[in-house]
């Protein structure tokens, strides 16, 4: 079935301004705000593999990381935001709106790296909700892309945690650090999003946590059940 779309009209960019959430807070990245304590987050050893996929990193020093932040801070596409612990007020990891194509419809959420501190969290997940119902939800984008290193077996496990669809591999696609890069392509599209918005929300909401921070129940049990 073909659907038309004479009444489509090109989508904002998502705004350089925060985006609130009820765990986190994504802020426009600023080196004066949150390059310190972005750096201190990733300084420790707990994930010595942090940086294996990402074409920038690791720093050798808190000048070099700043002088990258503020590079990244200067940026339109990426727009890059500090994902900020809403409890601690501290940037835990970043994220980017990047490859943007408002007159399609289509936006990629890309650069996100998450510290030890923010992996396996809800904070994590809250932050990527948040990117996904700014642009398929209040802007309107037909499809919201993600991509990595088809090697990054992490990423692309969470690509399909939060909703993602893997569509295939360009191969040979970049050359990164060095070395050979497959790209492995995920989407979400929009008529995808209102089913993929209620798992994620009732995932996060507080009543799934119990009193020590366990899941009641976990996301790929509330989408089978959906």
């Amino acid at each position: 079935m073909v659907t038309s779309l004479t009444t489509w009209t090109a989508r904002q960019t998502p705004a350089r301004e925060p985006i609130a959430g009820n765990r986190v807070r994504l802020e426009p990245i600023d080196p004066a705000q949150h390059a310190t304590s972005l750096f201190a987050a990733v300084s420790c050893d707990a994930d010595p593999t942090l940086w294996d996929y990402l074409p920038y990193g690791p720093f050798a020093g808190e000048d070099t990381f700043r002088k990258w932040v503020g590079e990244q801070a200067a940026s339109n596409d990426p727009l890059s935001f500090a994902i900020v612990d809403q409890a601690t007020g501290e940037a835990v990891g970043m994220c980017a709106f990047m490859r943007m194509d408002p007159q399609n419809g289509v936006i990629e959420i890309g650069s996100i790296w998450f510290s030890p501190a923010l992996q396996r969290t809800t904070l994590a997940s809250e932050a990527i909700f948040l990117m996904q119902a700014k642009t398929l939800g209040e802007l309107g984008y037909r499809r919201l892309e993600w991509k990595c290193d088809n090697a990054n077996e992490r990423s692309k496990r969470a690509a399909e945690r939060f909703g993602f669809t893997f569509e295939g591999i360009f191969r040979q696609h970049r050359i990164v650090k060095g070395k050979n890069r497959d790209t492995a392509w995920f989407s979400l599209l929009d008529s995808e999003w209102p089913a993929n918005e209620r798992a994620m929300r009732t995932w996060l909401d507080p009543s799934n946590f119990d009193e020590d921070g366990r899941q009641v129940r976990s996301l790929s049990e509330i989408r089978e059940k959906a």
